[in-house]
């Protein structure tokens, strides 16, 4: 076993010396990426209704798309690298992308609801490939020390996604049509290709990734608290962001601009909060895993305590957002610095964890929703942030995280 892991140890140690100028063309071709994949997967909660009509389908059933992404997603990020663990990377990137383009291009064109479908499971496919894949390959791009910005333009394509994705939807399907939304979509699938084509490098396999590394790496007691913390932080806060705009409507009692402005705000505050994440994290690491849930905790039980002010809501939502933006950027960095050996496998680890997680806080958030309304999800929500950050301080460090014998 310990030959094995020092072997591990020796080709990720290539890998990095390999990489000794930063590859920053080859990073914001994977931040479009990302920004293609997340767009990909928002459209059809601003276009249920007319996609449902035109399909004759319930909207319940057109929304079973967002529910097979997501399932098929859960199932990539897990099996992907163990099933393509021989492939150059850059060849499975670029694949990814033509899955994005397909997909796109099939819901666009699908004369009824199950080739639209379809189309959804092979993003799904892509989702869950890409993002198991990103830790990894951000660290096969920069010098070790510019991981965590390479991992924030990375993941910025998340928050602009999530600012424009939505509202452009809406607004676009009502002038278009959602057909021309998802070309359109397509259309961003196809640059992010191209820029990919031209700036990813070769990238050979480095270590193990079948389903028995999958199993040693989640083994390693850090990666087990590590898995817990990360559940807990996105449980709470997609409680609070499922249910954000109920909370607005019954609790603050905004009407539908000022809702929209809000969320405008708080994606706004989000991309920035990614941006600034790199800077933070190169600060300390361990602190910004602290603070952000903290934070958000004390937003989400002041949101219980004054959330009827509009401006103080508006105010408290929007740092909500600037802290949450830092939270996949400081975890992603945590997985690289504790699992530097078997990146992909952890990275499949941590997606498989996020998704579980927001399930659950989407789940759990509506049952509490109906028992006690959008305070008692903040109030709750809150107390979960509490408990993850509880356990980041005790029982989380940013050391490599050693193989079990």
């Amino acid at each position: 076993m310990k030959e094995r892991l020092m072997n591990k140890l020796e080709r990720w140690s290539d890998v990095r010396k390999a990489q000794a100028e930063p590859a920053w063309g080859a990073v914001i071709s994977m931040a479009l990426g990302v920004f293609g994949l997340v767009t990909a997967e928002f459209l059809p909660a601003s276009l249920l209704t007319p996609m449902a009509a035109e399909l004759g389908v319930t909207e319940g059933q057109a929304g079973q798309a967002v529910t097979a992404t997501a399932v098929v997603a859960f199932l990539a990020s897990l099996l992907i690298s163990a099933t393509l663990k021989h492939m150059d990377r850059r060849r499975v990137l670029l694949g990814f992308s033509i899955l994005l383009l397909a997909s796109n291009l099939m819901v666009a064109f699908a004369p009824g609801y199950l080739l639209l479908l379809f189309g959804r499971v092979l993003l799904g496919v892509a989702l869950g490939g890409f993002w198991s894949m990103s830790v990894a390959i951000a660290m096969r791009l920069v010098p070790e020390a510019l991981v965590p910005r390479a991992l924030s333009i990375i993941l910025s394509g998340v928050s602009a996604a999530t600012i424009l994705a939505a509202p452009a939807g809406s607004y676009l399907g009502d002038i278009a049509g959602w057909r021309n939304v998802f070309l359109l979509a397509a259309g961003v699938a196809a640059i992010a290709l191209a820029v990919q084509f031209a700036t990813l490098p070769r990238m050979k396999p480095s270590g193990a990734t079948g389903l028995r590394t999958l199993a040693e790496v989640v083994a390693r007691p850090a990666m087990g608290r590590g898995m817990v913390a990360v559940m807990l932080v996105f449980t709470g806060h997609f409680a609070f962001f499922t249910y954000i705009r109920p909370f607005l409507e019954t609790v603050t009692g905004v009407g539908i601009d000022a809702l929209s402005g809000i969320l405008l705000g708080f994606g706004v505050a989000n991309f920035a909060g990614t941006l600034l994440a790199g800077a933070m994290i190169e600060r300390s690491l361990r602190l910004t895993l602290i603070s952000m849930p903290l934070l958000m905790a004390f937003l989400g039980f002041a949101l219980v305590a004054f959330g009827y002010l509009p401006a103080a809501a508006a105010a408290m939502v929007a740092l909500w957002g600037l802290a949450f933006g830092a939270v996949p950027v400081a975890w992603s960095t945590w997985l690289a610095r504790t699992v530097p050996d078997q990146a992909e496998s952890a990275g499949g680890l941590l997606v498989a964890a996020i998704q579980l997680a927001i399930s659950i806080g989407a789940a759990a958030g509506g049952a509490v929703f109906d028992l006690t309304g959008g305070t008692g999800v903040f109030g709750t929500a809150a107390f979960v942030l509490l408990m993850a950050a509880a356990i980041i301080l005790i029982g989380i460090s940013a050391r490599p995280a050693s193989a079990v014998a």
